[in-house]
């Protein structure tokens, strides 16, 4: 059996938060009242108190406090609380990437998908986002209306994954 550990994360304040219009002018705003810019496809940017995550091209998966973000966007984007409707599983350990290649369609063993990097995928047909927080780590948010029979699905396949080399 390989090093590999599923953990139930807390629920914590979740949002996408969209942007239609004036991207520019928009990027611009963020990254004078956060600090940061917004994170390019498939990265992340921020910290503990805000971190965005980018999965697909106008939309970020904001975690933190989002209070500065209406004004930023004024009517050029949205922001839409989701955290009800998601679970974050943390999967941890050197077998981390071979159990998101069950069942997945994504290559997550790929060495370039390292830490601050995300996707957007679908293992054992659900819906999938990931976010690798360090070299031993990933989060997956997953539908909560999905989450019961991936994580089982992950269980299981976690006990005949073969021992990392």
């Amino acid at each position: 059996m390989t090093d590999l550990r599923i953990t139930t994360l807390p629920a914590a304040p979740l949002h996408t938060v969209e942007i239609w219009s004036n991207p520019a002018t928009t990027a611009n705003r963020f990254e004078a009242r956060t600090g940061f810019a917004l994170p390019p496809m498939g990265h992340s940017a921020g910290g503990n108190a805000l971190r965005l995550i980018r999965y697909e091209p106008a939309v970020w998966l904001a975690e933190g406090d989002v209070s500065a973000l209406p004004d930023i966007l004024a009517d050029n984007g949205a922001i839409t609380a989701i955290g009800g409707g998601i679970i974050r599983a943390q999967l941890s350990g050197a077998g981390w990437r071979a159990l998101l290649m069950e069942s997945g369609v994504f290559d997550a063993e790929d060495p370039t998908f390292g830490p601050g990097c995300s996707a957007a995928t679908t293992i054992d047909h659900v819906p999938v986002r990931l976010f690798v927080d360090s070299e031993n780590s990933c989060i997956a948010y997953v539908p909560r209306s999905f989450s019961e029979s991936l994580l089982h699905f992950w269980r299981r396949a976690a006990g005949i994954l073969p021992a990392a080399s």
